[in-house]
């Protein structure tokens, strides 16, 4: 303690960071101060008043390192960077296990747009993060439905688009695309397009739709209808989206609104923000917190706020709270450098502002009520009996809660495909289930056990490089034969041992373990092998499924074969233009003479017509 006691006399009074660590040298609590003496010494007063989080804190805090920054802000930006990489015991963490996901603008000739939760610094634009998916996918169909923006990963550099290196593909045909990659677009036109999404993505559709007015009214002056009628056609969609937005304000400043509500039986609390732009709400965020045990309503808010701008991407003229926090000089100094003006954390007391916040409070409220009740229903800390069962039955090292099942399913080996379903919890959970294609084995030559190597190798290829989560139980459909190419497959990924799998054999249901040379029974009547037996059945009911639904699309497919003078390029040709056999039929006879010709065309709009060809 003599050694603390030193550091303590000897704190600078100028802004920093500190990290108060204990007998093994690690870090218990990260904090930042515009005064680290005053701030530091403040723990270690006598105060019979403070909380016992921060008694027991002090009681344990053997060694003191500081970091002296410049400023406030750049002490808040290393407070963030080292409790995301220490994840100190004492600190609030507002970090899980997984990250937000992204809208990246690529820093590329031509830029793409797409999803992404690793940001890169090379230039590319980000707009997020998105704590809702929904609404980041809400955006990019919107986007991908109003502009024309390429989605291939071609390199368009000046050179092999001059040399002629590309081809138009589906897109451009189905007028998702204006086919820079062929020379059709020029680079100043795609990056106005571009401009025009990140307006869209700010939130700023009424200077959107002004610009695009404008534009379509040169169009027209200079007797370029076409093009008029386009940007028209682009106005009109942006106001639909924009229609959907509810309008909560008159004035047009950038707000974000930020409410917390909390429940301490529940030791939990939900933080939900509100992003107005132009006086529409444009997207809602919250995000669920636990433990807070120890942390007030002002402490809780301020380190979600600080969280989450140090990740932002965009930020507001106007911040609104529902719940002061403890010291907002840090921050209020960060974004007055990012946004290039003062910005004021600001506690609305009356009038139309104090109306935007208790709408907040009231989706922060219900959002709490919706958590609370979510939590009895799934019954979070209960495990099910057959889950339980299980682990004992199998002699598993750790409780199976997460359960993935493979099957494969092809007709005389044609069309084979295999399913992945998962299980939570003894609970399907349908949104995380996934279909592939088989490319290994060649058609007609049905081979199970090349199959289910196969798609158990493309399931857990990633599984070190991505974020994914690692099952606790893997089960495929199949005896000995089967277990033993999945085994392959999972050793060609590099994770073999990672988590335990079985087989599960149709004919008398036994279990097949790694490294048993004869089966494993579980009692015909207990739970666990019901369980597994619901899973693989669930599986195979996938599986067939898709299998069923590949069948019909070739069914589909080969229907226009069955029409006098069609051939397969002129299938293809077809198909590229309409995009499916739905849409053909749905075709009038002037739009398919434009693609086949007239004789074709009355051939191909008889034949849908009357079911016959003459």
């Amino acid at each position: 303690m003599g050694d603390l006691t030193q550091k303590l006399e000897a704190l600078p009074t100028v802004p920093g960071v500190y990290q108060l660590k204990g007998e093994d040298g690690a870090a218990l609590y990260i904090g930042k101060a515009g005064n680290l003496r005053s701030r530091v010494r403040s723990y270690f007063r006598k105060d019979d008043q403070r909380e016992g989080r921060i008694r027991l804190l002090v009681a344990k805090t053997c060694d003191l390192e500081i970091i002296v920054t410049d400023n406030e802000t750049e002490a808040l930006i290393l407070e963030n960077n080292l409790i995301k990489t220490l994840r100190p015991r004492y600190n609030i963490n507002l970090k899980d296990d997984k990250t937000y996901p992204f809208i990246c603008v690529k820093n590329e000739p031509f830029p793409r747009i797409f999803p992404t939760r690793r940001v890169v610094k090379d230039g590319s634009r980000y707009f997020g993060p998105y704590t809702d998916v929904t609404n980041m996918k809400r955006a990019l169909r919107a986007i991908r439905s109003i502009f024309k923006i390429r989605t291939c990963s071609l390199n368009l550099a000046p050179e092999p688009i001059a040399e002629g290196k590309y081809q138009t593909c589906l897109e451009y045909h189905i007028e998702k695309c204006a086919g820079p990659c062929v020379g059709l677009q020029s680079r100043e036109d795609y990056d106005d397009t571009i401009a025009q999404v990140e307006k869209l993505l700010r939130g700023h559709t009424s200077a959107l739709t002004d610009i695009l007015e404008q534009t379509m009214r040169d169009a027209a002056d200079q007797l370029k209808f076409e093009e008029a009628a386009r940007l028209r056609n682009r106005v009109a969609a942006v106001r639909k989206y924009a229609e959907r937005q509810k309008i909560v304000s008159k004035d047009t400043v950038d707000r974000d609104l930020f409410a917390l509500a909390t429940d301490r039986e529940e030791n939990a609390a939900v933080v939900v923000l509100f992003k107005v732009r132009e006086g529409k709400i444009i997207g809602r965020e919250h995000k669920i917190v636990r433990p807070i045990e120890g942390h007030a309503d002002d402490e809780l808010m301020q380190s979600f706020l600080e969280h989450y701008y140090m990740e932002a991407t965009l930020f507001p003229e106007e911040v609104f709270l529902g719940t002061p926090v403890c010291d907002p000089a840090p921050l209020e100094a960060f974004l007055r450098e990012k946004q290039g003006r003062k910005v004021i954390l600001h506690v609305p007391q009356r009038g139309e502002k104090a109306d935007l916040m208790r709408m907040t409070e009231t989706n922060a409220q219900l959002l709490l009520s919706e958590f609370k009740l979510d939590l009895m229903k799934r019954g979070e800390d209960r495990i099910p009996f057959a889950v339980q069962a299980l682990q004992k039955d199998l002699q598993l090292a750790r409780l199976p809660r997460r359960i993935e099942c493979f099957d494969i399913s092809h007709l005389a080996g044609t069309g084979t495909v295999a399913s992945c379903v998962v299980f939570h919890n003894g609970r399907p959970r349908k949104r995380e289930y996934r279909s592939y294609k088989i490319r290994s084995v060649a058609e007609g030559k049905p081979d199970d056990f090349a199959s289910m190597e196969e798609v158990v190798y493309r399931r857990y290829k990633r599984l070190d490089q991505e974020d994914s989560v690692v099952p606790d139980l893997v089960v495929v459909d199949g005896g000995k034969g089967q277990l033993s190419s999945a085994l392959k497959g999972l050793a060609t990924a590099g994770v073999r041992g990672e988590f335990a799998i079985i087989g599960l054999s149709k004919r008398l249901e036994e279990v097949h373990r790694p490294g048993d040379s004869d089966p494993y029974h579980i009692a015909k009547q207990s739970a666990s092998l019901q369980l597994i037996q619901r899973i693989r059945d669930e599986a195979h009911r996938f599986a067939l499924e898709l299998q069923r639904k590949q069948r019909k699309r070739k069914m589909l497919h080969s229907e226009l074969l069955e029409i006098a003078g069609i051939g397969p390029k002129t299938v293809k040709k077809l198909i590229s233009s309409f995009g499916s056999v739905r849409r053909i039929k749905q075709a009038d006879e002037a739009s398919l003479s434009e693609v086949v010709g007239k004789r074709l065309a009355a051939r191909v709009n008889t034949h849908f017509s009357t079911g016959t060809e003459s």
